[in-house]
């Protein structure tokens, strides 16, 4: 997966809920610090599930669109023609997808095509 800012989110998310279980798990060897290692615990517990929540938003955020130009020879001349193209991952396989003329809609608007593509490509649900 490429970075994203969801992605390296998530990333530190996870590290710090990692550094709560360890601490949690050696305040569980002290008899009386059992209260201060249920807080930590639960602590990593809401991090892991904010951690797991990012993930389908990381997987959106990774795609690529870009500006494809067509030129077309014909006897009166040359033409060219530019349409809005997405790459991203599915299955391990990379997927093309067209997304239309760059005289019709702007890079924002493919970019919102596209991720809502791919949101249905991979069954994940927008908000």
């Amino acid at each position: 997966m490429h970075r994203t800012s969801a992605g390296e989110e998530r990333k530190a998310l996870m590290k710090e809920a990692r550094e709560l279980e360890r601490e949690a798990q050696s305040l569980e060897k002290i008899s009386h610090m059992s209260p201060a290692a249920r807080t930590r615990q639960d602590e990593a517990d809401r991090l892991r599930a904010k951690a797991e929540d990012l993930k389908s938003d990381a997987r959106l955020e990774d795609l690529r669109v870009w500006e494809m130009e067509k030129v077309k020879t014909t006897k009166s001349g040359s033409q060219s023609y530019g349409y809005w193209m997405a790459t991203w991952r599915e299955n391990g396989k990379v997927r093309n997808v067209h997304l239309g003329s760059s005289r019709k809609i702007s890079h924002e608007q493919a970019l919102q095509i596209a991720r809502a593509m791919k949101a249905e490509a991979l069954g994940i649900s927008v908000r």
